[in-house]
């Protein structure tokens, strides 16, 4: 029998489980929009962008990204389904399976990278505190219990850790933590002279605006697993609006500034060893801690995914997933993942305009739909929106790709969708 929290991803919420109000989803998407790879993501833009255009391109980019983000939690909370199951309503029966089959892959990859990413500033943070060969340093140990931790979480389920854990306390150590970090740059670094000086050009602008975006857009395939358990649209998209722009815009800001300040050379080390210097590193800490919770949410969505491709409970998903991540984990290095964001933003960015306008436009937001193998007009829509970010992006990577794809795809499907009606509506 079903528990709350692990509902089948094709059997939508009742009303009577559907708990999550504003402030649910705020403390959910505050805390996911906070992070160590949001931090490094700011980092990323901080040598070509300088500071004064990152938090330019961070905000903008931000702030169209939550937009949209929440637009895709509505289906959500208006369909009561997951994810992945309600683009069904959009795609056909089998034609859900293939973005099912890449949100899968692309949260196993996330999933690692989070546990490296955690496993890295604690055996930095156990270093510096004792020495470099204490077990308290060592990579393996960290792998396995940041893991063992998200795994745990992910199979407790959404209402579990949002209710009891994030709510109650959790957010309120992560705005100690930002706050703590705020003061410690306000008063240690010169931000005058940093906004005064330009970066080196070696990212435009339309480049860190894609990667700013990309960060609430990798959501875009997560959010309605979360979203299917709020009470009302206007909770889900106000909640997630103002949770997610605040967490994302103060840490990729903090990035910039801490990378500017402190570590020029904008490698990840140094980055972290400014973060480790400021408060006996407890602010990092409380970070690091919370990031967790990011490899939670892909740990859970991932074995929301699989299980429409697999008759097996969720929480037995999550943690065969929490497994497979623990041990790339362990054998796979942090790479740079700037071109990882950036494929994210070409597959799933245009599937998702395609979503939105067959959502709010097409069917006036029904989760009623003929059941169809295939809808051909959204896919070849989908494939339009994928072709068209990596023809801006390759030849014209001054304009940006990411947003251009996303509306086109959903045009598209429009045009498309009114060019069938119209062939089905006329007399043979």
């Amino acid at each position: 029998m079903n528990t709350p929290s692990h509902y089948s991803p094709d059997v939508a919420v009742p009303s009577s489980q559907r708990v999550f109000g504003a402030r649910d989803l705020f403390s959910l998407w505050f805390s996911l929009g906070i992070g160590l790879m949001v931090l490094q993501t700011g980092a990323l833009l901080a040598p070509g962008l300088g500071l004064s255009g990152s938090l330019l391109a961070i905000g903008l980019g931000t702030a169209v990204g939550v937009v949209l983000l929440a637009a895709v939690g509505v289906i959500g909370s208006d369909t009561g389904l997951s994810s992945m199951a309600a683009l069904r309503l959009s795609l056909g029966q089998y034609g859900a399976a293939l973005p099912a089959l890449l949100n899968l892959l692309q949260l196993v990859g996330w999933g690692a990278f989070e546990i490296i990413v955690m496993r890295d500033a604690a055996s930095l943070l156990g270093a510096r505190a004792f020495s470099e060969g204490s077990l308290l340093a060592n990579p393996v140990l960290w792998t396995l219990v940041f893991g063992a931790l998200a795994t745990l979480l992910a199979v407790s389920g959404p209402l579990t850790f949002v209710r009891k854990i994030l709510r109650k306390w959790g957010i309120w150590l992560l705005l100690a933590a930002c706050l703590w970090l705020t003061w410690n740059l306000l008063a240690k670094a010169d931000l005058g002279g940093l906004w005064a000086k330009a970066g080196d050009g070696s990212m435009t602008f339309a480049v860190g605006f894609d990667i700013a975006i990309a960060m609430p857009l990798s959501w875009l395939p997560l959010i309605a697993d979360y979203s299917r358990f709020g009470r009302a649209a206007k909770g889900v998209f106000g909640g997630t609006v103002l949770g997610f722009f605040v967490g994302n815009l103060w840490l990729m800001s903090l990035g910039v500034a801490y990378t500017l300040a402190f570590a020029p050379s904008g490698e990840t080390n140094a980055l972290l060893l400014a973060l480790a210097g400021a408060g006996l590193g407890i602010p990092l800490l409380l970070i690091l801690l919370d990031e967790s919770e990011n490899a939670f949410a892909d740990i859970h969505s991932a074995a929301v995914s699989t299980g429409l491709l697999v008759r097996l409970k969720v929480e037995h998903l999550a943690l065969a997933i929490g497994v497979i991540c623990t041990l790339i984990a362990c054998f796979a290095p942090l790479a740079q993942y700037q071109n990882f964001l950036l494929l994210i933003g070409s597959v799933f960015a245009p599937l998702f305009g395609v979503v939105l306008v067959d959502h709010f436009i097409l069917r006036k937001r029904s989760s009623q739909a003929q059941a169809v193998p295939l809808r051909w007009t959204a896919l070849v829509a989908w494939g339009g929106g994928i072709a068209t970010y990596h023809v801006l992006a390759n030849l014209y990577p001054e304009v940006g790709a990411t947003l251009p794809a996303l509306l086109l795809a959903g045009m598209l499907h429009a045009v498309l969708a009114v060019i069938s009606r119209g062939r089905e509506t006329v007399p043979a």
